[in-house]
């Protein structure tokens, strides 16, 4: 699926692929994931994008935003919109598709192979145009959580669908535990469309 000279880019939805790991039990290893994909071809560039709650005194992702910032990942964020629904629950919206999107079109002359990291069904117009552009794309998202975190359309439209749960050995480790006090890291995701 990857050629050692091909001109690669990550793009990867913060929230979508926790979420993804998450269903599947195991925590990305951010180093390893970075030196997977270093190793299966020309790593140019590897983004990163997350919704940040700017009201929070403490952030549970601020430490892994920092981190990725200072070890080779570009940083794409923007502030989360905080809200009520019609229940009454608080709820945070923070989507970052249009910025993915923007990005992956600005880098296409440049690459050879774009990997998404998401199962967002909303890129599949996305793909469609970088593979026009003759730029091969891989998506990354796993088929083995319930309900699968990946639409059906995407998979379809991708060059090559690399199921998350596969790549668990090379750059995953186990979850932490996590405090029942602490905020969550990412809301519950939105049911993939």
């Amino acid at each position: 699926m990857f050629y050692r000279d091909e001109r690669l880019a990550l793009f990867i939805d913060g929230s979508n692929l926790y979420a993804a790991a998450k269903s599947l039990g195991f925590d990305i290893d951010y180093k390893l994931l970075r030196t997977e994909f270093m190793r299966r071809g020309k790593l140019l560039r590897a983004f990163y994008y997350t919704a940040l709650l700017e009201n929070d005194e403490y952030s549970p992702i601020r430490p892994l935003v920092d981190w990725l910032n200072y070890n080779g990942f570009t940083m794409v964020t923007k502030a989360a919109k905080e809200y009520t629904d019609s229940m009454g629950r608080k709820k945070v919206k923070g989507n970052m598709d249009i910025e993915l999107a923007v990005n992956a079109m600005e880098l296409a002359p440049h690459v050879d192979h774009m990997v998404i990291f998401s199962g967002d069904g909303d890129y599949r117009p996305l793909i469609e145009s970088l593979q026009r552009q003759g730029v091969r794309v891989s998506v990354v998202s796993t088929i083995r959580s319930q309900p699968p975190m990946i639409s059906d359309e995407l998979r379809r439209q991708a060059d090559n669908f690399i199921e998350l749960d596969e790549l668990r050995d090379v750059v995953g480790r186990p979850p932490r535990p996590e405090d029942e006090n602490a905020p969550a890291m990412y809301p519950d995701p939105e049911p993939v469309d």
